[in-house]
Formats: C-alpha cells, sequence, structure tokens
C-alpha cells in the first residue's frame, strides 16, 4: 500500500471524516452522500474507496486509531483507579460520531470490530486492580463489568443528547456522576 502525502492524503481523510460523520448519522446512507458532506465528486471518492466495502475497512481502522490514542491520552496508571476510569470517560465522550458509528453497528458490524478497538483489556484490567487497591472502585465490580458500564454509559449518554436536546457538557456530566456513583465503595 502506497503511504499518500500531501493533498491525496488531505482528501482521503476528509473522505473518512465525512463517512463517520455521514454513517453515524444514518447507516444507510449512500457513498454519494459522504462524497457531498467530504465537498469532493462521486469519481473521486471512488478513486480512494473503489466500493463501500473498501470505505468501511477504513472506518474500522480509524475508529480504532482513534479509540487508541484516546486511550493513551486518558493515562490509565496515572492517580487512583477512578480518576483514571473518569478520564477514559472523558477522553471517549469526545470521539461522539465515531462511538455513534461503532455502536450502530450497522456499518462497522463484523466480530472483530469491537476486539479492535478495545485492544486495552489488560491497561484497563489493571486500573480497576488499583482503584480496588486504593479504596476508590469497590471491590464487588469485576474490570468486565466495569467495561460495559463504561461503554452503556457512553452510549445512553450520546442517546441522551440527540433525545433530548441537551448539552454535550450536560451528557457527560450525567455520565461523569453515574459512572462515580457506580463505582463508588459500598
Amino acid at each position: 500500500m502506497d503511504i499518500e502525502t500531501g493533498s491525496r492524503a488531505r482528501t482521503r481523510q476528509a473522505i473518512i471524516d465525512a463517512a463517520i460523520e455521514v454513517f453515524a448519522r444514518n447507516p444507510a446512507s449512500t457513498l454519494g452522500d459522504v462524497a457531498t458532506a467530504a465537498g469532493v465528486g462521486r469519481t473521486t471518492l471512488h478513486r480512494y474507496f473503489a466500493e463501500r466495502g473498501d470505505l468501511v475497512v477504513a472506518l474500522r481502522r480509524e475508529a480504532a486509531d482513534r479509540l487508541h490514542r484516546a486511550h493513551e491520552r486518558a493515562r490509565l496508571a496515572e492517580g487512583t483507579g477512578a480518576e483514571a476510569v473518569r478520564r477514559l470517560c472523558q477522553e471517549y465522550f469526545d470521539l461522539g460520531d465515531v462511538l455513534s458509528l461503532l455502536f450502530s453497528e450497522q456499518v462497522l458490524a463484523d466480530g472483530d470490530t469491537w476486539h479492535e478497538v478495545g485492544d486495552c483489556a489488560e491497561d484497563f484490567e489493571a486500573m480497576v486492580r488499583r482503584g480496588h487497591d486504593d479504596g476508590t472502585v469497590d471491590r464487588g465490580l469485576p474490570a468486565d463489568w466495569i467495561s460495559s458500564l463504561v461503554w452503556s454509559q457512553l452510549y445512553a449518554g450520546w442517546s441522551y443528547i440527540g433525545e433530548h436536546q441537551v448539552s454535550r457538557h450536560e451528557a457527560l456530566r450525567l455520565i461523569l456522576r453515574s459512572i462515580e456513583g457506580a463505582l463508588a465503595p459500598r
């Protein structure tokens, strides 16, 4: 695969960014919708992605890369376990359309997608163990349960924005309050 540089790389990224936004809002959108949102013609889009499947593969990679970078920014090895969970929620929440796209599963539906984006299990488990040890996370909550809790609250927050027209800030506040309440030792 050739490494793209300059305007070609920018055009490719513009198409991927547009596809994330378009498909997050309507998974049944056409490639024409994506081309329009990217500000390119369909012919240009097809030069980069010959068919929808090629674009979906690129979207999977982009989603995994963005989640990986958010995971790194969350600095899971720093602070208390509960503080690290909070940072992770904030970083993942900022991914918005990427999460909406992943949650829709109509576009990125494939057994490996969640495995690819959730490739941080060891760090997550270490963070939860640290929370158990430092007393900031309820010992009765295993890491896999907390992971499910985080994903479900992120989904709930993004759904809540659309259904109730609340700000992103308010939705994030509700997510963090719910997570912190659930994690607190009894």
